[in-house]
C-alpha cells in the first residue's frame, strides 16, 4: 500500500509539474510580442477604463496574444491600479509588459505637426485628424471657434469660426484627442508672435486686427514671391482706398463649394459675401491662415501707385498704376 501511494504521490506530482510548466508556457506565450513587423499604433485609453476593457481593447487590436495572461502579469507586477488614460502609440514588437509599463508611465503620444501658410481651417483640420490628434476633423472644426480660447488669449477675436488666426507653424502635440488645447496653441502662437510685438502698430494702422488678418490671408493666397507681399498689400489697400471691388480669385475659389485649378467666367458670379468681383471692400473674414510674412506686410503696406497686377508663368507679377497699363502688362505676357 505504502508503495502504491509513493507511486501515486509521484504521479501526481509529475501531473501538478506537467501543469506548472504548461501554465508557465501559456503565461509566457502570452506576453510574448504580438507582431515584431507590425507598425506602431496609437491606442486610446479612455477615462475610468477597466483592466478587462483595456486588456480586450489591446487584444482587439492585435497588440497582445492573450488578454487573460495580460491581467494575470497585471496582478503579478502590481500595475493592474496603474494603468493611465491617454492616448498611447504602441509597438506590436513590444511583450506585454513592455506595453503595460508603457501605459502606466503616463507617457502619452507626442506628435510634430507642421501648418503650412495659407491653408484653410478645413485643410488644417484635416490634417489634425490625419496627425492622429484628435478623433476627426469635424471635431477640431466644431472647436475651432472663439468660445473655445476666449479667457486664454488677450488679443480681440471674431465671433464664431478662427479661420486665419490659427498660426502656421511647426508644433508638438500631445495625443490626448482632445482638439481644445490644439486650436488654443495655434491662436496663442498667433497672439505671441504677431499680435503682442506689434501691438501699437496694429493700433495705429487704421484696421482692426480682423481687418488685418484678413488682408494678410489675401495676400498669402496671392502672393508667390516673399519681395511681392507688401506690393501685393499696397495694391490690396490703394483699391480699398479708392473704393474698387478688389477682385480677387482667391476670394471666389473659398467661396466655392470644391477647389477648382481654373475658375470659370460663371465662377465669379457666385453669390457670396467672400466674393470680391461682386462686393465692395474687404471679404468678411480671413480665407486662410496667413504667416508671419504675410500678416507683416498686410501692417506695413508697400506705398505704391499700382491698382492692378497680373501673374507670370513664373509666379511674379506685373503691376500697373492704371487699366490701361494692366491691359497691356495682360498682352505682353499672353505674348511671351
Amino acid at each position: 500500500m505504502r508503495a502504491w501511494l509513493a507511486g501515486a504521490g509521484v504521479f501526481l506530482l509529475l501531473i501538478l509539474g506537467l501543469l506548472a510548466m504548461l501554465g508557465l508556457r501559456w503565461y509566457h506565450d502570452g506576453l510574448a510580442p504580438a507582431d515584431p513587423s507590425a507598425e506602431p499604433k496609437l491606442i486610446h485609453i479612455p477615462e475610468g477604463a477597466s483592466v478587462d476593457e483595456i486588456s480586450s481593447l489591446l487584444h482587439e487590436e492585435s497588440l497582445i496574444r492573450n488578454a487573460q495572461a495580460f491581467k494575470v502579469m497585471l496582478k503579478v507586477e502590481g500595475l493592474s491600479d496603474r494603468l493611465q488614460a491617454g492616448v498611447f502609440e504602441v509597438s506590436p514588437g513590444m511583450n506585454a509588459r513592455e506595453i503595460a509599463q508603457h501605459i502606466a508611465s503616463g507617457e502619452i503620444a507626442i506628435r510634430r505637426l507642421t501648418i503650412p501658410e495659407g491653408l484653410t481651417l478645413e485643410q488644417i483640420a484635416r490634417r489634425v485628424a490625419e496627425a492622429g490628434l484628435v478623433e476627426s476633423a469635424g471635431d477640431f472644426e466644431q472647436a475651432a471657434v472663439a468660445e473655445t480660447v476666449r479667457g486664454e488669449v488677450e488679443m480681440p477675436l471674431p465671433e464664431g469660426s478662427l479661420e486665419g488666426y490659427l498660426f502656421p507653424e511647426t508644433y508638438d502635440f500631445c495625443c490626448d484627442l482632445r482638439p481644445d488645447p490644439i486650436v488654443t496653441r495655434m491662436v496663442v502662437e498667433l497672439q505671441d508672435r504677431f499680435y503682442e510685438p506689434h501691438r501699437e502698430a496694429i493700433e495705429a494702422r487704421g484696421l482692426t486686427l480682423h481687418e488685418i488678418i484678413t488682408l494678410a490671408s489675401l495676400v498669402e493666397r496671392e502672393a508667390r514671391l516673399p519681395r511681392e507681399r507688401a506690393l501685393i498689400a499696397g495694391v490690396i489697400q490703394n483699391r480699398l482706398g479708392r473704393g474698387m471691388k478688389l477682385q480677387i480669385d482667391a476670394t471666389v475659389q473659398y467661396a466655392l463649394p470644391d477647389h477648382k485649378d481654373r475658375l470659370l467666367f460663371e465662377d465669379l458670379k457666385i453669390d457670396s459675401p467672400y466674393n470680391t468681383y461682386l462686393h465692395k471692400g474687404l471679404p468678411p473674414g480671413p480665407i486662410a491662415s496667413p504667416g508671419l510674412p504675410s500678416l507683416m506686410a498686410a501692417l506695413r503696406p508697400a506705398d505704391t501707385d499700382a491698382f492692378f497686377y497680373v501673374a507670370r508663368a513664373d509666379g511674379s507679377h506685373l503691376f500697373s498704376p492704371s487699366y490701361e497699363e494692366h491691359e497691356r502688362a495682360i498682352e505682353s505676357i499672353r505674348g511671351q
